[in-house]
């Protein structure tokens, strides 16, 4: 069998995420293998400008599609059901890629031969919610491009650093339980993903910087892949971290929602990154790599093609009418959801009526509103005004205020000067006392000088009468000496010296004495 041509649907062909993913990298291994892929949604976006890079052809319109497929590969069943009914004998096989997306149902028809669950909790999605005979589901586990999720250097001792790698991820779901359980390891914690604001298109060159990546079903196995560990973690809950004991459990799950079975919560998420072991994980990456790369589940998937389209072609009944009534079945399932989207655009046209109503009273009340605005400016000019009286208020009030500080400073050293004067006036008062009492022994002292003066100044009168006297005797003996001197017999008597020395000298002496 030569080259196949495959149409591939898709709910959209918008952000990079889950099932897009899928049909991107399916689509690229395709053409690879010489076969001719072709993606339709009705939505496109950034993975459709990615097909369309890789020469992909991309349409959301089955009518441009000239040439029928040989196979419809479904995803989505109001995309697959759209491509069965514009294509009449093309068979089919149908992908289901989630538990719980309305989307994800799987349509019955006839000419979906098989279908194609990617993990065993969608197998039983598919058995036990569905009705899909068991023969005619397989299950192909999800895979990674190993070309483009190299494997990173081996993880330090110590992990250092970590990522919470999810679409839903953002401050209202799971990164903060997160960054508190790290916290307490000392590990950095970021966020990459589109409700974080923070969408990678190549997350290959990024994974490989982390030594934790929290993540779940896709995104856990290409960290995975390259070389990480993971904790496998989303908006739903908290699962454990990946190890070699529970790789043969996990994997059948896609690393999704049946996993994640406990609570968002620090304590759990720091009891998982406790059991971080490097040489473990670098195990799980080597198994991950030897069982889950893309070429092996291209292999799969095109032996799957081949398989519908040789059972189709060899079925020999008519089966248009059994077609029919599947669609018309299929309706029938739909017609509630459509009704119930029908009643939901009733009510939101009654809002609109509403919201119209609503504008013409607002309307109607523009000219009132306008003279309130312009009463509003004005009171807005008086409080503007008020405002700044009242700034200026404040700051007389700040000043006063700093016054009153600056016072009560002043007053506190007064205090402290008054403490220091009432101590000075003790000392003065002593001193005074002192000093009063050293006055009145001065006054007496002065007192008894003055007697005592008054007793000296006495005594040198009376001597000053004596000296009078002896000077007046004197005077009076020293005329007598004189006479003696002039007279004959002094000079007779100076003639003899010792009779002078005998007898006048100590004449003259006595007399001196007494003066």
């Amino acid at each position: 069998m030569g080259g196949l041509r495959i149409l591939i649907t898709n709910n959209t062909l918008g952000n990079r995420a889950g099932s897009e993913l899928y049909v991107r990298d399916l689509g690229i291994a395709l053409l690879r293998r010489g076969h001719t892929p072709i993606a339709y949604s009705t939505s496109l976006g950034e993975v459709a400008r990615d097909l369309r890079a890789a020469t992909i052809p991309v349409i959301d319109d089955l009518d441009l599609l000239a040439t029928p497929p040989d196979i419809i590969h479904g995803h989505h069943h109001l995309d697959t059901m759209t491509a069965l009914l514009r294509f009449p004998g093309v068979p089919a096989v149908y992908f289901c890629h989630g538990w719980i997306p309305w989307e994800e149902a799987p349509p019955r028809f006839p000419r979906i031969l098989r279908y194609v669950a990617v993990d065993h909790t969608c197998r039983d999605r598919l058995v036990f919610e569905h009705a899909i005979p068991e023969n005619r589901v397989r299950v192909l586990l999800n895979f990674v491009d190993l070309e483009r999720f190299k494997p990173r250097a081996p993880l330090p001792i110590r992990p250092r650093l970590a990522v919470v790698f999810s679409n839903q991820a953002n401050e209202y779901t799971h990164p903060g339980p997160v960054r508190q359980a790290c916290a307490r390891f000392g590990i950095t914690v970021d966020v990459i993903g589109l409700s974080a604001g923070n969408a990678c298109a190549r997350p290959e060159e990024v994974l490989g910087n982390y030594d934790i990546v929290f993540a779940k079903a896709r995104a856990a196995l290409e960290a995975l892949a390259v070389g990480a560990a993971v904790v496998l973690c989303d908006e739903t809950g908290a699962g454990p971290m990946v190890t070699t004991d529970e790789l043969d459990r996990l994997r059948p799950l896609n690393f999704g929602i049946r996993t994640l079975r406990n609570p968002l919560d620090a304590d759990v998420l720091a009891a998982e990154i406790a059991r971080y072991d490097p040489a473990d994980a670098a195990e799980v990456s080597r198994r991950i790599r030897a069982s889950a790369g893309l070429d092996t589940a291209v292999d799969e998937i095109i032996s799957l093609y081949q398989e519908v389209i040789s059972e189709y072609a060899s079925a020999s009944e008519d089966n248009a009418d059994d077609e029919q009534h599947a669609a018309s079945r299929y309706l029938r399932w739909l017609t509630p959801d459509l009704k119930r989207v029908h009643t939901l655009e009733a009510r939101a046209n009654q809002a609109v009526s509403e919201r119209d109503q609503a504008v013409a009273e607002r309307d109607g009340m523009k000219d009132e509103l306008a003279k309130m605005r312009v009463e509003h400016d004005q009171l807005s000019a008086e409080h503007a005004e008020l405002r700044r009286q009242l700034a200026e208020q404040h700051q007389v009030r700040d000043q006063f205020e700093q016054t009153i500080a600056e016072r009560d400073s002043i007053s506190a050293e007064l205090a402290g000067d008054n403490a220091k004067l009432n101590e000075t006036s003790d000392e003065c008062a002593r001193l005074q006392g002192q000093l009063t009492e050293r006055e009145r022994d001065l006054l007496a002292f002065e007192a008894r000088l003055k007697r005592e003066c008054e007793q000296h100044e006495q005594q040198l009168a009376n001597k000053e009468a004596v000296i009078q006297g002896l000077s007046s005797t004197l005077a009076s003996k020293e005329a007598q000496l004189e006479g003696i001197t002039s007279s004959l017999g002094w000079r007779l008597l100076n003639r003899y010296g010792p009779i002078k020395h005998r007898f006048l000298l100590p004449i003259y002496r006595r007399i001196r004495s007494v003066l």
